[in-house]
Formats: C-alpha cells, sequence, structure tokens
C-alpha cells in the first residue's frame, strides 16, 4: 500500500496543478515550487548526532532561519565545505579526517531545512544567501561542495564576483537547473500551462527562466581555480554536467571517475581535493 501511495501522490499533485492554472497560473506555480523545494530528509539520524555534536560552533541567524555551523579548527587556511540535496554536514565525515590530518581550518554548516538547522525548504538561492553570511563572516580560502552545493558555489560566485575564495571543488554537481525541472514534469505530469507558468515565476523571482539557470553560464567568466569530479556511472546527476561546466570554465580541471557512485567519499578523491587545496 505504501508503495502504491509513493507512485500515486505525484501524479495526483499534477492533475491538481492541471486543475489549479486554469483558474490562477500564479497560484499553481507557487504551488508547484513549494511541493518541488520541500525537504522531506537529511535531518540529522541518531548514527551521526555525536560526530556532529562534537564540532558544534555557531548557530547563525539568516533570514529568520537559525542555521547550524560546525568548525574543525588547524592552523592552516580555512575551508567551507557544502553539502546536497536532503544532505547534512556529515556527509563529509570522510574528508574531513584528511583535512584535519593536514591541519586545515574546516568550517562547515547545515543547508536551511537540512541537519541541525531550521526550515522547511530549501532552493539555489536560498542556499546562496546562506552561503554568502558565512562567507563574508569567515572569508574561507577554498570551497569544497557536493551536488547542489556545487552549483549554488559557483552561483554565488557569478553573482557576487568579488570574493575572498581562491579555489572551488565541486563533487557529483549539476549544470542545467532545466534537467531538474524537465525531471520533476516526468514525475508529477503536469502539462505545458503549468511549465510555463513555473518558468515565468522563476523569471519574476530571480530573473532567470529555466534554461538561463546553468552552472556553465555561471562560470563563463570565473577566474578562479576549479577542480571537478564526477563518476561516469552518476545515477543521480549525469557526469555530462560536470563536462559541461568544465568546457565553460577555463581555469578548471575535471577529472572523471567510473564505480565511485554520486556520493564519492572514497579516498581517492578525498587525496586529490587535499592536494589540489595545496598547491
Amino acid at each position: 500500500m505504501k508503495k502504491l501511495l509513493t507512485r500515486i501522490m505525484p501524479i495526483f499533485y499534477g492533475q491538481w496543478l492541471n486543475f489549479v492554472v486554469l483558474f490562477d497560473k500564479q497560484k499553481a506555480a507557487q504551488i508547484a515550487f513549494d511541493i518541488f523545494c520541500t525537504i522531506r530528509k537529511g535531518r540529522v539520524r541518531p548514527e551521526q548526532k555525536n560526530f556532529l555534536d562534537a564540532a558544534k560552533f555557531s548557530v547563525e541567524e539568516v533570514i529568520e532561519q537559525h542555521i547550524q555551523a560546525y568548525r574543525w579548527p588547524g592552523s592552516k587556511e580555512t575551508v567551507l565545505l557544502l553539502h546536497g540535496w536532503e544532505s547534512n554536514t556529515h556527509r563529509w565525515r570522510n574528508l574531513i579526517k584528511k583535512l584535519q590530518g593536514h591541519d586545515f581550518d574546516i568550517l562547515a554548516f547545515d543547508a536551511p531545512a537540512h541537519g541541525n538547522s531550521t526550515g522547511e525548504m530549501l532552493h539555489v538561492p536560498l542556499y546562496a544567501h546562506t552561503l554568502r553570511h558565512f562567507l563574508e563572516k569567515y572569508r574561507p580560502k577554498s570551497v569544497v561542495a557536493h551536488s547542489i552545493g556545487g552549483m549554488t558555489i559557483l552561483y554565488d560566485h557569478f553573482v557576487n564576483p568579488e570574493s575572498s575564495v581562491e579555489k572551488i571543488v565541486t563533487v557529483g554537481s549539476p549544470c542545467e537547473f532545466e534537467r531538474f525541472m524537465h525531471h520533476y514534469q516526468e514525475i508529477l505530469k503536469f502539462n505545458k500551462r503549468v511549465w510555463k507558468a513555473m518558468n515565468k515565476r522563476l523569471k519574476d523571482w530571480f530573473g532567470y527562466h529555466f534554461n538561463e539557470f546553468s552552472s556553465a553560464r555561471f562560470v563563463a567568466n570565473n577566474t578562479k581555480k576549479g577542480l571537478l569530479f564526477h563518476d561516469k556511472l552518476d545515477m543521480q546527476v549525469p557526469y555530462t554536467e560536470s563536462v559541461r561546466v568544465h568546457e565553460h570554465w577555463k581555469g578548471s580541471k575535471l577529472v572523471l571517475t567510473e564505480g565511485l557512485g554520486h556520493s564519492m567519499h572514497q579516498g581517492q578523491v578525498n587525496e586529490q581535493i587535499v592536494a589540489f587545496l595545496e598547491e
């Protein structure tokens, strides 16, 4: 029964949006984005609690939300870590141990609606606004970001090119927001009217249509040093997304793997990250 409901509910929402859009396009677009941006996973699990509690650093208030920050102090430059969608800072545990071994000063935070932070929703501009708070306050030299965190740091640098950040690492990160929207449409099966209403709302909201919200576009004039990791067998974000970013980012290096998956916690990845940060 649970599996049946899991399959039926998205279609129900899609049909509901198809009905609402006939009477109120703006309302349909708002509901569609609310559903898309609502976070359902990523809170701290019992087995993650001790690791995170030991490193709690501060609770920062950003846009009326309380953002939990963590710190593992070191004598070298500060590295800021950004986790991905429906995850939290615990996902960096392996890299954190490696960075500690090289005495980096490590800073991280749980995104809105994730981990120990408050909130219910997340989207890239909101994540970027939270990121901007930490970049301006703590001025890290490097940022390492997974999945949507990668799109977030590239978007932030596009809108705020003057930054303390000198090096950016992305791991399994997306490039084209429009691809997410096509996947979302496939799941909910809403019609073209809803799509057009959402596309207009995004433009009115943030100044971009779906096809304009692109990491390839964001890095076109990026002069920072970049290191991009992506696995060819990534089932969540196709590796071609990082290929496209790399093609548009002159200062980047692309490392493609095979069989490491989307998370890429493996030692061979972390060792390359550390080596890049120490260059």
